[in-house]
């Protein structure tokens, strides 16, 4: 889990500055509607009383009542994300990163309930925290925000349909994407998380991994690439010594059998193979300098 500056813990008690629930009487007629949700405490009063304050004891210590005071939403608004990776334990930690935002940037003098603006900021820290720290590979924006779209409507046409998974026409004409971008999305699916290269790829008993179905480097390409660099220079020889390297190293004779061949002797057959060397290893060499 990514730490973050601040770390709050959650309660459920509230201060004596609080109230636990909203007063309803205290409300008049043109009190903006708010949510009747059992975990929004009426901050009304501490909102206007921090707009007043500045930096300070004072200050600080009302606004981490209000904090307190709010926890149980963010967990609540955490809780919608479970199952989607992360532990539910870290996204409380990043809705209560969202929750000290909306209570630091939050204007009581606009007229909006605390609720309405707090509630988006905390979700959209969670999009955020998802998008930034839970992908494996890096997507752009608009295929995560594709895949999104697609993974709900396929999670939605499937139940409508009764288990069939739907096409991809139908995906984009319900998501309303094009196809192309529903491709996208649905590669996207598979991109969130990786897969260990120990992890077997069938349900059988061989051991099969995904490692054992890797290639490898090919030491072939190198001895191409080697051949090809040294046969300019191989061609600067004078033919006996390219008939002698060609006889040791393309047809695996031994110094013995070209010596009886060339009528030589296999120490000089040994020098002229030495000195041919050295002389391709620095034309070769120089070539490529």
């Amino acid at each position: 889990m990514r730490t973050t500056s601040t770390h709050i813990t959650s309660t459920s008690a509230t201060t004596s500055h609080i109230p636990a629930t909203r007063a309803t009487s205290a409300h008049t007629a043109n009190a903006p509607k708010r949510h009747p949700h059992h975990d929004a405490p009426d901050t009304d009063a501490a909102f206007e009383r921090l707009a007043e304050l500045g930096d300070g004891p004072e200050r600080r210590a009302l606004r981490d009542e209000i904090v307190k005071a709010w926890m149980p939403m963010a967990e609540r608004i955490a809780g919608r994300y479970r199952g989607r990776g992360e532990a539910l334990e870290d996204l409380t930690q990043v809705a209560a990163l969202g929750l000290v935002k909306a209570v630091d940037r939050y204007s009581p003098g606009r007229g909006h309930a605390f609720e309405s603006y707090a509630v988006p900021t905390i979700a959209g820290e969670i999009k955020r925290h998802f998008r930034d720290h839970m992908w494996v590979l890096h997507v752009p924006r608009r295929v995560q925000e594709a895949r999104n779209r697609v993974r709900t409507a396929i999670k939605e046409l499937t139940s409508v349909n009764a288990g069939r998974q739907p096409t991809v026409a139908e995906i984009a004409a319900y998501a309303r994407l094009t196809e192309e971008e529903v491709r996208n999305g649905l590669e996207a699916l598979d991109s969130y998380a990786a897969l260990s290269l120990d992890a077997e790829l069938n349900d059988g008993d061989d051991g099969y991994s995904l490692a054992d179905g890797l290639g490898e480097t090919d030491a072939g390409f190198d001895l191409v690439v080697d051949r090809e660099a040294v046969r300019p220079a191989m061609r600067r020889l004078p033919e006996r010594e390219q008939t002698i390297l060609y006889l040791r190293f393309f047809r695996g004779m031994t110094q013995s059998c070209i010596a009886e061949e060339l009528g030589v002797s296999q120490m000089h057959v040994s020098r002229l193979i030495s000195s041919s060397c050295a002389a391709l290893r620095e034309q070769v060499m120089s070539d490529a300098a």
